[in-house]
């Protein structure tokens, strides 16, 4: 951690709250990422979040190419430094989240995304990802513990929510790692996990993604509140539609949205767009 330490101070650097920046610079830790996340030499990465570069260097040295983003442009002295030596990388003063995701990948072939994520972009992107891009195949990012167990939670469980059955349409989340917030500078006040979500387009079988989309947002707008008010008051139905809907899908109707497989939230927003509704 000292070198880390040395080149912030070189460079007067001050950390921002607002960007949520806790750097890591372990060797194992970082290299425990890169492996994890299946990067090779024919690998292209984006990095959303790249601080002071020490996991872009590390990913650098095992990709083909990385395209590092950060939004703060004071680190351009420390990223210099940093990444002195590599061919290989393009850092992006830009927000990512504030991009046109199908205009920078028409520059790209597929590619993986590994991150240290600040917390507070987690959700944003990882929805931006699932609902704009045609080329990522896979994430790879380390996020607040509290977030991971949500992103892999399953049905009928505290965790499970809308961001969870919006992952389980496009990939596989697994927590592959989890890291105590002693291994960041500064020190975070939670403890972190490696999240790896595998893309596989296709695994819930959906006539209409935007579709699926309403149906887990309207099933999740109010938790205490069961499927069918919450059909009622997000699409604007009758009661008589909503449990119709229900009774074609083979749901409950006193059901609950966090009951609701991603499977079964496929099957009513099929069930949905058949009746009109959507």
């Amino acid at each position: 951690m000292q070198d880390l330490r040395s080149v912030l101070q070189k460079h007067e650097f001050r950390f921002k709250k607002q960007f949520g920046q806790n750097f890591i610079s372990d060797g194992n830790l970082l290299s425990s990422i890169v492996t994890a996340s299946g990067v090779t030499k024919d690998t292209t990465v984006v990095e959303i979040g790249c601080g002071a570069g020490t996991l872009t260097r590390a990913l650098a040295e095992s990709a083909k190419r990385v395209y590092a983003f950060d939004i703060d442009t004071e680190l351009q002295p420390i990223l210099a430094e940093t990444l002195s030596g590599l061919e290989n990388v393009e850092v992006i003063f830009r927000d990512f989240n504030k991009i046109d995701l199908k205009e920078f990948e028409k520059e790209l072939d597929e590619y993986l995304v590994v991150a240290n994520l600040p917390y507070y972009i987690t959700t944003p992107l990882v929805t931006k990802l699932l609902e704009e891009s045609d080329k990522v195949q896979g994430l790879s990012i380390m996020v607040q513990e509290e977030v991971a167990e949500r992103f892999c939670a399953k049905e009928n469980t505290p965790e499970y929510g809308s961001i969870t059955a919006a992952i389980a349409l496009k990939g596989k989340a697994t927590i592959v790692k989890r890291v105590s917030r002693n291994m960041f500078y500064p020190r975070p006040n939670v403890d972190s996990a490696v999240v790896k979500i595998d893309f596989e387009r296709g695994r819930v079988a959906v006539k209409d993604e935007k579709s699926y989309r309403q149906t887990v947002k309207c099933a999740f707008l109010n938790r205490r509140k069961t499927l069918e008010n919450n059909l009622v008051n997000y699409f604007k139905i009758t009661r008589e539609q909503a449990k119709d809907a229900l009774k074609r899908t083979g749901i409950d109707e006193k059901a609950r949205g966090e009951t609701l497989s991603p499977q079964t939230f496929g099957k009513l927003s099929d069930t949905l767009l058949e009746m009109g509704i959507l």
